[in-house]
C-alpha cells in the first residue's frame, strides 16, 4: 500500500466520485490513530463507521417498513431484530472474509423474509456485503450469493407463503419480481464498475512506476556514458603524455614541458566536462551554462590526438546536427581516437564524414596492429558508442579490418536539423 498519499494528492480537486480517480478509501493507510479514524489491524481496516452507520440505517429503516407496510406483514420482533443485528454485524468483517460476508448476510436476509417480516432495508446489508466481494475479486462468491437470495424470495412469495407468516399472505406480483432482478443486477453493476476501474488504477500506477524506473535507468546510462566517455579520453591522453614526459624529462626538457602543458590542457578540459554533467544533476530542469560539444570541436579532438602521437586525417565536412545527434557524433569520434591511442600500434587514424539522404555516416579506420587483447576498445566504451547510436536510431559497426587495424562506423539519422 505505499504510496497512496501520493495517490491521494493526485486525485485531489478533479470532479466525479472518488472511485473514478483513484483507489477506493478503505486501500488508504493512516499513520497513526485519528480522531474518528477506524482501527487498523494486520495492514485491513475494521469498518467500523460505515457498519454502525448501515446498522443504524437498518433498524430504523425497518421501524418504518414495518409501519407502512401494516398488517400485511409479520411485525418485528426480538427474533426480527436479532437477525438484523447480525445482518448488519457482519458487514464488520467484509474485507477481511468477503465471502463469508456475502454468504452470511444473504442467509440473514433469506430467513428475514421467510419469516414473513417486512421488505425493508435488510436488502442494503446484502447490497454492501456483495458490493465488497465483488471488488475483493470474489465476483462468483457474490453472484452466487445474490441468486440464492433472489431463489429463496421466488420460492417463498410464489409457494412457500402458504405455509409461512404471516397467515393468510397472498403470492407476490411478478412485477415484483422484476423490480428485486433490477435491484440485483444494478448491484452487480455498480460492483463491477468499481472493480474494474480498481484494476485500471492498479495497472496505471504499475505503469508510471515502471515508466519512472525507466526514466531512472535511461538517465543512470547517459550519465555514465558521459562520464566514461569524458575521462577515458583526457586520462587515456594524460597517461600517453605522462610517460612521454617522463621518459625526455632528461634528455629532452622542453618536450617533457611540452607534454605536461598537454596533460594540464587535458586535465582542465575533463575537470569541466566532469563540471558541466554534475551541474546538470544538481539543477534539473535548467538549460546546461555550457552547449554540449559537437563535431564542431572535431580540431579539438585532432590536436588532443596529435599530442598524443597520433595523427588524425578527417575527410568530409560535418553537417548541421540536432544537439542530440552532434553530441552523440562527438561522443563517437571521440571513444574511437581514445581506443586507438589506448589499444593500437598505429600512429595514424582516418576519420570520414559523409551522409546519405538523411543520415550521417561516421567512419574511423586506423592501421594497427593491436597492443593487447582489446584491440577495438573495453567492453564499456563499445557498449557507450553502440547505446548511443541506438538512442537515436541508428547503428554501430566496430571490428577488425580485412586488411589489418580497427573499423568503426556508425550511422545515425540526421532529423530535424539535417544541413538543407
Amino acid at each position: 500500500m505505499a504510496g497512496m498519499d501520493e495517490e491521494r494528492t493526485h486525485g485531489r480537486g478533479r470532479p466525479g466520485p472518488w472511485w473514478w480517480h483513484g483507489p477506493p478509501p478503505w486501500h488508504r493507510h493512516r499513520e497513526g490513530p485519528q480522531a474518528g479514524a477506524e482501527v487498523v489491524s494486520g495492514g485491513v481496516r475494521w469498518p467500523w463507521r460505515s457498519t454502525v452507520l448501515v446498522t443504524v440505517l437498518v433498524l430504523v429503516g425497518s421501524n418504518f417498513a414495518a409501519h407502512a407496510q401494516g398488517s400485511g406483514r409479520a411485525p418485528l420482533d426480538a427474533y426480527a431484530r436479532v437477525l438484523l443485528l447480525v445482518a448488519s454485524g457482519l458487514l464488520l468483517w467484509r474485507w477481511r472474509r468477503p465471502v463469508t460476508v456475502v454468504f452470511g448476510t444473504a442467509a440473514a436476509a433469506a430467513l428475514y423474509l421467510g419469516a414473513g417480516y417486512p421488505y425493508g432495508p435488510v436488502f442494503l446489508t446484502v447490497a454492501v456485503a456483495c458490493f465488497a466481494a465483488v471488488v475483493a475479486g470474489h465476483r462468483r462468491a457474490a453472484w452466487t450469493a445474490l441468486g440464492l437470495l433472489w431463489a429463496v424470495h421466488l420460492l417463498v412469495a410464489h409457494w412457500l407463503y402458504r405455509w409461512l407468516p404471516p397467515a393468510g399472505d397472498d403470492p407476490a406480483s411478478f412485477g415484483q419480481e422484476i423490480v428485486v432482478a433490477g435491484w440485483a443486477l444494478a448491484i452487480v453493476a455498480v460492483a463491477e464498475l468499481v472493480r474494474i476501474r480498481r484494476e485500471q488504477w492498479s495497472r496505471e500506477r504499475a505503469e508510471r512506476a515502471h515508466a519512472a524506473r525507466r526514466r531512472a535507468d535511461e538517465e543512470r546510462l547517459r550519465i555514465a556514458r558521459e562520464l566514461h566517455d569524458v575521462l577515458a579520453h583526457s586520462l587515456s591522453l594524460i597517461n600517453v603524455q605522462s610517460g612521454v614526459g617522463l621518459a625526455l624529462l632528461d634528455s629532452d626538457p622542453e618536450q617533457a614541458r611540452t607534454a605536461l602543458t598537454t596533460i594540464k590542457a587535458a586535465s582542465k578540459e575533463a575537470l569541466g566536462e566532469v563540471r558541466q554533467v554534475l551541474d546538470s544533476l544538481r539543477a534539473p530542469g535548467e538549460a546546461p551554462r555550457t552547449p554540449a560539444p559537437g563535431l564542431d570541436r572535431l580540431p579539438e579532438l585532432v590536436e588532443q590526438a596529435a599530442r598524443a602521437g597520433l595523427a588524425v586525417e578527417v575527410t568530409g565536412e560535418p553537417p548541421r546536427l540536432p544537439p542530440h545527434t552532434d553530441l552523440a557524433a562527438f561522443r563517437i569520434v571521440q571513444e574511437a581516437l581514445t581506443n586507438v591511442v589506448r589499444h593500437s600500434g598505429s600512429r595514424h587514424a582516418r576519420v570520414r564524414l559523409g551522409r546519405d539522404g538523411g543520415t550521417l555516416r561516421l567512419r574511423i579506420d586506423d592501421d594497427g596492429p593491436a597492443t593487447g587483447a582489446e584491440a577495438g576498445g573495453s567492453g564499456n566504451g563499445l557498449a557507450g558508442m553502440r547505446e548511443r547510436a541506438a538512442a537515436l536510431g541508428g547503428t554501430i559497426e566496430a571490428g577488425p579490418r580485412p586488411g589489418g587495424g580497427f573499423r568503426v562506423f556508425a550511422v545515425l539519422p540526421m532529423g530535424a536539423g539535417e544541413d538543407r
